[in-house]
């Protein structure tokens, strides 16, 4: 889970590959309008065609859709306009042209269910477009960027905490396969290194906090864990899918990332000169 959100505009990628079509109700319908234009979205998007250019009859009949039912300020005719926006975020990876879309929403359709949502959407993307710059300078040497949280005992920490520690950033989740295929790994290399100055920082994406709770206390999980309600921090670092993970050196630098198996030990070992 990343956040709310943004959850629903990944989500609306996958929907218009996997929904079924509809059959268009009335003439003069915008919902049905609307049906039957998501259907040939459907069909191109099913047959690898993505782009703009490949699309650009059905962005043209958005327009003309929302033309047909200008006077209407309905959610109906709104969802037009919003599934507009949604394909130039998710399909063609163009956030400036989606929030702009957006806005425009927001104004046309203000007392809608997507015209109030529009701003919380354009928030999202920001955010995400700001994550994505920050995840490009997560490479090896560069700084881990400090962040603050709290852990489940309600203790607050920050990263800088953990100054001359070699720490592993973990962002996971108990409902995550991987990542719980991973965590045998993780506790062996904390068991042989822990006392030695091997640190771990555990960010859980779960989305119920008592699940995670009971999780780490059945697994024994020692180290910090991190309840990251909304994805704030996958999303502030980029973290597009889990296990995702950072080793840092004493100094808060980049050792490596997404270490898995042996290669994680071998790498604590080496980074503390054993």
């Amino acid at each position: 889970m990343i956040s709310k959100p943004l959850l629903g505009l990944i989500a609306f990628a996958l929907l218009l590959l996997t929904t079924p079509t509809f059959a268009a109700e009335a003439p003069g319908d915008p919902k049905a309008d609307f049906q039957a234009l998501f259907s040939k979205i459907q069909g191109k998007l099913r047959g690898g065609e993505r782009s703009e250019e490949a699309l650009s009859a059905e962005l043209k009949e958005f327009d003309a859709l929302l033309a047909k039912y200008k006077g209407q300020k309905t959610d109906d005719v709104a969802n037009i306009l919003f599934m507009k926006a949604m394909l130039h975020a998710q399909i063609f990876q163009n956030s400036d042209e989606a929030a702009k879309i957006l806005g425009e929403l927001k104004k046309q359709f203000p007392e809608t269910k997507q015209g109030k949502d529009a701003d919380r959407l354009i928030a999202a993307m920001k955010a995400q477009a700001e994550g994505e710059k920050i995840k490009k300078s997560l490479v090896v040497g560069k700084p881990f960027p400090d962040f603050e949280g709290e852990d489940l005992a309600g203790k607050a920490f920050s990263l800088k905490d953990y100054k001359g520690k070699v720490v592993l950033i973990d962002f996971w989740a108990t409902w995550c396969g991987p990542c719980v295929r991973e965590l045998p790994h993780v506790k062996e290399t904390y068991s042989h290194h822990h006392s030695k100055g091997f640190e771990v920082i555990g960010v859980s994406l779960d989305r119920d906090r008592g699940k995670l709770e009971d999780f780490v206390k059945k697994e024994q999980m020692t180290w910090r864990q991190h309840y990251d309600e909304g994805g704030v921090l996958a999303t502030k670092y980029g973290v597009a899918s889990i296990p995702t993970t950072y080793l840092l050196d004493g100094k808060g630098n980049i050792i490596a990332a997404n270490l898995r198996g042996a290669a994680l030990e071998k790498a604590v070992k080496q980074a503390l000169g054993n």
